[in-house]
C-alpha cells in the first residue's frame, strides 16, 4: 500500500478549480464605508466563493459586522462567511447569537476562540475554546436542519502556520486544529504567513497528525511595511529581513513599494499553491488594489458561473 498523501495534492489530471475568499470589516467612518463599498464592488468581479466578515477584539461592533453581512447577502452576489468569537461568552448568550445569524440566512461561519479579556477573568460557565463553539453550532444545527433543505452549516476555524503566541509548541497547534476537526469543523483558513515554506510545513505536520480537512492558506498583501510590522508584533512571527530591507528602500517610492510587495506576496501564494492549497483566502483590509494586483498575477482556475451583468439585470 503506498504512503498517505501529506499534502492537499490534486488527484486527477484535470486542474480543479481554485477556491478564492476575502476578509472585509465594518467601516469605522463615513469614509471608510465608501472605501469599502468601492472595494466590496471591485472584489464582486472576480466571483469568489465567499467573503469573510470579521469584527473587532473582544466583540467590538459585532453588530456592525451582521449589518454588513446582511447588506452583502441583500445587494450583492457575495456569500458571507461570518466570524465569531467564543471565549467568554455563556452557552445562552452564544445559543442567541448563533441563531441571529442563521436567521440573517447565512450558512457559513468563522469559529473562533478569539482573545482572552485583559483581566483573564471569565464566566464560570463560559465557553473557553473554539472547539466548544463548534459543538454548540452542531447542535443548534441539529436543532434546525429541517429548515436547511439537508444542507448544513460550513464552519471554518483557524489554522497556525507558525506556533501560536499562547500555545507551548507546533505540535500542540496541530492537536487543536485535529480536535476541531473531530467536533465538527469543515475547513481551515492560516493566519498570516511570511515565508513560504511555513505553509507546506504546516500542512505535512498537519496530515501526519490525521487533519483531513482542506487547510486553506491565508495571505496579506505584502505592500505595507507599516501593516506587515504590526502583524508580526501581534502575531510573533518574524517577516522576511530582506523582504522588509527592500520594501524600506523603496522610501516614499509608493508604486515600488507596491511592486516588491505584490511580488512576494505573489511568491508565497504560488509556492502555497505548489504544495496544494485548495484555495487562497486574501486578507484585504478593505483594500482592493493590491488584492487585485496579486490575482492578475495567478492566472488562478475558477470555475464558470454565471456574468455578473446577468445577475444584476435579474434583480
Amino acid at each position: 500500500m503506498s504512503p498517505p498523501t501529506l499534502i492537499d495534492a490534486p488527484t486527477s489530471t484535470t486542474t480543479a478549480p481554485v477556491a478564492l475568499s476575502y476578509e472585509l470589516f465594518p467601516p469605522r467612518s463615513d469614509a471608510a464605508a465608501v472605501t469599502l463599498w468601492n472595494t466590496v464592488r471591485e472584489l464582486e468581479c472576480t466571483n469568489p466563493d465567499y467573503v469573510s466578515v470579521t469584527y473587532g477584539a473582544g466583540g467590538s461592533n459585532h453588530a456592525k459586522a451582521l449589518d454588513l453581512v446582511d447588506r452583502l447577502q441583500l445587494e450583492t452576489t457575495l456569500r458571507p462567511l461570518a466570524h465569531l468569537t467564543c471565549v467568554g461568552g455563556t452557552p445562552e448568550e452564544l445559543n442567541a447569537v448563533v441563531n441571529e445569524i442563521l436567521d440573517r440566512g447565512v450558512r457559513g461561519i468563522l469559529a473562533l476562540r478569539g482573545d482572552r479579556p485583559r483581566d483573564g477573568v471569565l464566566p464560570s460557565n463560559g465557553l473557553q475554546y473554539a472547539q466548544d463553539l463548534i459543538e454548540l453550532i452542531r447542535r443548534i444545527e441539529l436543532r434546525r436542519s429541517a429548515q436547511f433543505a439537508a444542507g448544513k452549516v460550513a464552519i471554518g476555524v483557524a489554522a497556525y502556520p507558525m506556533k501560536h503566541p499562547e500555545s507551548p509548541s507546533e505540535g500542540h497547534d496541530v492537536e487543536v486544529l485535529l480536535a476541531k476537526q473531530r467536533s465538527g469543523a469543515d475547513f481551515a483558513i492560516t493566519q498570516v504567513f511570511f515565508e513560504p515554506e511555513q505553509y507546506s510545513s504546516l500542512v505535512h505536520r498537519a496530515r501526519r497528525a490525521g487533519v483531513t480537512i482542506p487547510i486553506i492558506p491565508g495571505i496579506m498583501p505584502l505592500t505595507s511595511l507599516r501593516r506587515i510590522l504590526k502583524l508580526s508584533e501581534l502575531s510573533g512571527v518574524a517577516p522576511s529581513a530582506a523582504l522588509v530591507d527592500r520594501i524600506r528602500a523603496a522610501g516614499d517610492d509608493v508604486a515600488a513599494a507596491r511592486r516588491i510587495g505584490v511580488e512576494a506576496t505573489v511568491g508565497l501564494a504560488e509556492a502555497a499553491l505548489a504544495a496544494g492549497a485548495p484555495g487562497l483566502h486574501l486578507y484585504t483590509f478593505n483594500e482592493h488594489e493590491s488584492a487585485l494586483d496579486v490575482l492578475s498575477r495567478l492566472n488562478l482556475p475558477r470555475p464558470s458561473r454565471p456574468s455578473l451583468a446577468a445577475h444584476h439585470r435579474a434583480r
